[in-house]
């Protein structure tokens, strides 16, 4: 599936490129250093941006294809080839259910309906909160242990109605726990002088 935008521009005019950090900009002149190739740069450069800003916009994606010196749609071509380089906004986290006929053998809809209904969203779409993204995914490689899914970088096995709720939860006290960091945070800064 496909999260690019498909009115991709070719080129944005220099004024409404965003500027990558310098510090993001040297990651990224440090891989191109380390190969002749600027294609050998081109996935390592896409997860340094989306690891910076939680996905690749298209403006990035400009900018990055001219930092490496390759086109805007070639860069776009690798970015929509990998499932886990997001082309949109995504939650914090990011739920990929598997939807390969090993996992809907094992009842991997009936799961992914509990999943919606507990997470109050539908596949494709975000919690209003901003938590969580589910997304389908071909297949995950672990049919051997279907129903599974991948939480953030996490993969999960074996489903069962209780492993779906546990995992709906972990993911809400994960939610829970940064929120209260950040009010601690917030409460702290609150004392300075």
């Amino acid at each position: 599936m496909s999260t690019a935008d498909p009115a991709l521009p070719p080129d944005l005019p220099p004024d409404l490129s965003p500027d990558l950090p310098s510090d993001l900009r040297d990651e990224i002149a440090a891989m191109m250093a380390a190969t002749d190739h600027p294609h050998g740069v081109t996935v390592g450069a896409l997860t340094a941006v989306q690891a910076r800003f939680g996905w690749v916009s298209d403006a990035h994606l400009v900018e990055l294809a001219r930092l490496i010196g390759v086109s805007a749609a070639e860069l776009d071509g690798v970015a929509t080839y990998f499932n886990l380089i997001f082309r949109r906004p995504v939650g914090r986290h990011v739920i990929m259910m598997c939807d390969s006929v090993s996992c809907w053998l094992m009842g991997a809809d009936a799961l992914r309906a509990r999943l919606c209904d507990r997470l109050g969203i539908q596949p494709g779409q975000t919690t209003p909160d901003g938590a969580a993204t589910l997304l389908p995914i071909v297949c995950l490689g672990h049919c051997d242990h279907a129903p599974a899914l991948l939480v953030d970088r996490t993969l999960h096995g074996d489903l069962d109605e209780s492993r779906i709720d546990a995992i709906a939860d972990g993911v809400r006290a994960k939610e829970q726990a940064r929120e209260e960091q950040a009010r601690e945070r917030g409460t702290e800064r609150g004392r300075e002088p």
